[in-house]
């Protein structure tokens, strides 16, 4: 009876081209993230994600050479790897894995802001600058992008239409950052990799 269903038009035009999108998801999204943690620092960790990234990227292959006839399968391999490409990036999004720097410029006295800032606990750097129009002050700040949407509040509170631009860090240490909060949904993965992929 297996070997019937198999052996059926079925099976080859329906449940392999779909068995090869979920595969593509799969090692596609692993292979973004594994990217971001390469970008990031992670080296530990990383080589791990590519073991299952490239194991499940054989798996995947071996099906389409051993069903070349079929176009599905084509369009399946297709399909699998953009599909997986947006939900690596969307999943490492949520992670929010790595440091990022926020550059503020801003015309407005910031004094206020910035004693709030530190009383949350950010750790800040002011500039006083000259902007095209008027001086202004430049305020930097590196941290966990997990902060970054309780900080972009911040902002926007200060002033609704700040002006300010988020850049990936590598690297950073010797910093003042704020605490983790425990009520990330993401955070009983990031721990592991926090000691799994410590960065040194």
């Amino acid at each position: 009876m297996v070997f019937v269903f198999i052996s059926s038009d079925f099976f080859a035009f329906v449940v392999i081209p779909i068995l090869i999108f979920f595969a593509r998801i799969i090692d596609v999204s692993i292979g973004t993230i594994r990217y971001i943690l390469i970008s990031r620092g992670f080296k530990t960790i990383a080589p791990i994600f590519g073991f299952f990234e490239v194991t499940i990227w054989l798996l995947a292959i071996g099906q389409v050479m051993a069903n070349i006839t079929n176009p599905i399968c084509y369009i399946a391999y297709g399909g699998g790897f953009a599909a997986g490409t947006y939900i690596g990036m969307v999943i490492e999004e949520r992670m929010r894995l790595g440091m990022a720097i926020i550059r503020l410029i801003t015309p407005l006295p910031a004094e206020g802001f910035i004693t709030r800032l530190r009383q949350y606990g950010y750790g800040v750097t002011r500039i006083h600058a000259e902007g095209a129009k008027s001086p202004v002050t430049v305020i930097f700040m590196v941290v966990k992008r997990s902060k970054i949407p309780e900080l972009a509040i911040l902002i926007r509170e200060f002033s609704p239409h700040a002006f300010y631009t988020i850049e990936d860090v590598r690297t950073a240490s010797e910093g003042i950052f704020q605490k983790d909060a425990d009520s990330n949904p993401f955070g009983l993965f990031r721990r592991p990799f926090y000691f799994i992929g410590k960065r040194k």
